[in-house]
C-alpha cells in the first residue's frame, strides 16, 4: 500500500516519459487533494515545458489505472488522491476549500448497520462532510 505513484505505474507496465514522471512525483508529494490546475501549477516548477493537456492526459491515465481516485466536493473542480489509501473520509471547509482526512469508527458501524437493516451488505462507501468553523464567542 505504501508503493509511490511510479512503482505502481511500473507494476502495471505503463510507459513513463520524464514529463509524466515529474507529475507522479508531485502527486505522490501532494498532502492536500490538488485539481489539475493546481498539479500543473506544481508541476511546472519542475518542468516548466509540462502542458496543462499533458497534464489532464496523464491524470485520466491515472484514474483508469486504479491509480488516482477522482474526487468532487462540489466546487466545479475534480480532485484527485492516490488510490492507495486506506478507507477515510472526508469534511470540506466550505469557507476555505480545506479538505480534512478522518475516520470514525462510529460513523462506520452505523453504515454497516443501515445497510444490514436494510437487507445489504455494504461492500465501499464515500462520506464527505461540508461545514464551516463555529466561530468561538460568536454566532453560529
Amino acid at each position: 500500500m505504501s508503493k509511490t505513484i511510479l512503482e505502481r505505474c511500473a507494476a502495471r507496465g505503463l510507459r513513463l516519459t520524464d514529463q509524466r514522471r515529474t507529475i507522479a512525483g508531485v502527486l505522490d508529494a501532494a498532502e492536500d487533494h490538488p485539481n489539475v490546475e493546481e498539479l500543473h501549477a506544481r508541476a511546472m516548477r519542475a518542468d516548466p515545458r509540462i502542458s496543462l493537456a499533458t497534464v489532464y492526459r496523464t491524470v485520466k491515465l491515472f484514474e483508469e489505472e486504479g491509480i488516482l481516485d477522482r474526487l468532487d466536493f462540489g466546487d466545479g473542480r475534480a480532485r484527485y488522491e492516490t488510490a492507495d489509501q486506506g478507507h477515510h473520509d472526508h469534511l470540506i471547509d466550505l469557507e476555505t476549500g480545506a479538505v480534512i482526512e478522518f475516520v470514525d469508527d462510529e460513523i462506520e458501524a452505523l453504515q454497516e448497520r443501515i445497510a444490514r437493516r436494510l437487507g445489504y451488505r455494504l461492500k465501499g462507501h464515500r462520506l464527505e462532510l461540508y461545514g464551516v468553523p463555529i466561530k468561538r464567542g460568536g454566532a453560529k
